[in-house]
């Protein structure tokens, strides 16, 4: 079996949860009827009405009702996709039952909710068997309701140990004639069960970060041709902190992460994507931060780096290390260590035309010089680096712009947004290049 995507979408940056049906309100539904009203950036790529966790289990039978309800009335709108998250355990055949229950009421086809239901997030899964039951309901689902056997995909939510396992074996059973897993979409990531599972304890009661199953279920994801997600981010109000583990979730392959806010389905579904301005950052020790460009200059304007011209050369400090260098190349070299360049969007498709345009005049390497002036307390230096571009960098850096790209195709809700950020030039150049 290859891992070629199965599904539409390529990428999905986010996976937006919303409560079904709350006791005690005029409209039950009114937070599914909110949600399924965004548009632009505030709008998922999936949307996920929540049957699980997010609705007490006293309104799980009449959040099922709304979920169709709401669905039917709004979904042909909707420009994310859209799977309901239904109860499961692995150690609970009479939840299991439920879910499967209500994963028949959402897609009966008389309520008229099904054609833009693009498949059921299973959560609580345990070793692959596991998987296999809930895949087997999802085909019993459809054989009852006259749906194409695989057209319901499965998502479903990695909250214990045997699941994180269950993840490697995946590429053996996908493809067997006794089940339909190839249906399998999107791997999510919940750290909360997880840890319970794990009996994990951290000193302050909160989440450990739990790199290893992020990246476990990267691979795993991209073993098996699926879309890896990261967990919810519960502190709704740190915005920064939120972008960087979305970032730190980029560098591992990992695109998409859970949303509980349109606020947070906004970052997510931007910060995934290449800046509009390219920037330099410096490691000053430890930390990494953004020089500010003044007038053509690259500033530094932190504390932990220190530089002085002393006795016709230059001292040079970086948090507790010391160096003295004697020449403006000595400390050009130094710096270019510390120092890196973000491209932007711009940046990107620009050294992609420049290496398609070698590779067609028959080139496979050439070389793409990045320069700047360094401003650290007031002492410039000029800084340059050359960088060999060839086929293998070339691919690497398509990912960002195959991102976009997907974007971009499934998501023309979005089109005047990524307009306004990058301009429609570079929007236009970035759905061409590489194709």
């Amino acid at each position: 079996m290859d891992a070629d995507r199965r599904h539409d979408r390529k990428f999905v940056r986010t996976f937006f949860t919303t409560p079904t049906a709350e006791q005690g309100e005029e409209d039950s539904a009114s937070k599914l009827r909110s949600a399924i009203g965004l548009r632009g950036m505030q709008a998922p790529d999936v949307w996920v009405p929540d049957n699980e966790d997010a609705t007490a289990p006293s309104m799980r039978d009449e959040g099922a009702q709304n979920i169709a309800e709401v669905v039917a009335e709004g979904g042909a709108d909707f420009p994310g996709e859209i799977h309901p998250r239904v109860v499961w355990h692995r150690d609970d055949p009479s939840t299991r039952y439920r879910g499967f229950q209500h994963m028949l009421a959402i897609a009966d086809p008389e309520k008229g909710a099904v054609e833009h239901i693009d498949g059921f997030v299973i959560p609580e899964v345990g070793d692959v068997d596991d998987w296999k039951k809930a895949d087997e309901f999802m085909t019993i689902v459809e054989h009852e309701h006259g749906l194409e056997e695989g057209s319901l995909a499965m998502s479903v939510i990695v909250e214990s140990g045997s699941a994180e396992l269950a993840m490697g074996k995946l590429r053996d059973e996908m493809g067997k004639a006794d089940n339909n897993l190839e249906r399998l979409f999107l791997l999510v990531d919940g750290e909360v069960d997880y840890t319970k599972d794990m009996r994990a304890i951290t000193p302050t009661g909160g989440l450990p970060e739990w790199k290893e199953l992020r990246h476990n279920t990267s691979r795993g994801a991209s073993a098996a041709g699926c879309i890896a997600i990261d967990g919810p981010f519960d502190d709704i109000r740190d915005v920064e902190g939120y972008h960087d583990r979305i970032t730190a979730n980029n560098a591992m392959g990992m695109l998409g992460i859970w949303s509980l806010t349109p606020g947070q389905v906004v970052e997510a579904n931007k910060s995934p994507l290449p800046p509009a301005e390219g920037y330099w950052i410096i490691d000053e020790g430890g930390e990494t931060v953004e020089l500010e460009a003044r007038d053509g200059v690259q500033v530094y304007t932190g504390d932990r780096i220190e530089l002085e011209e002393a006795n016709g050369g230059y001292e040079l400090e970086v948090g507790s290390d010391e160096m003295v260098l004697d020449t403006a190349e000595d400390l050009a070299a130094e710096l270019l260590d510390l120092v890196d360049y973000v491209p932007s969007m711009d940046d990107i498709v620009d050294s992609m035309e420049e290496f398609e345009a070698a590779k067609e005049a028959g080139k496979g390497a050439i070389a793409m010089t990045q320069s700047a002036t360094l401003v650290i307390d007031g002492v410039e230096i000029d800084i340059s680096k050359d960088r060999m571009w060839d086929e293998a960098t070339y691919q690497a850096m398509m990912a960002p712009v195959a991102l976009f790209q997907d974007v971009y195709e499934n998501r023309p809700d979005q089109h005047d947004d990524l307009a306004e950020i990058y301009s429609q030039d570079v929007v236009e150049r970035a759905t061409r290049v590489g194709n």
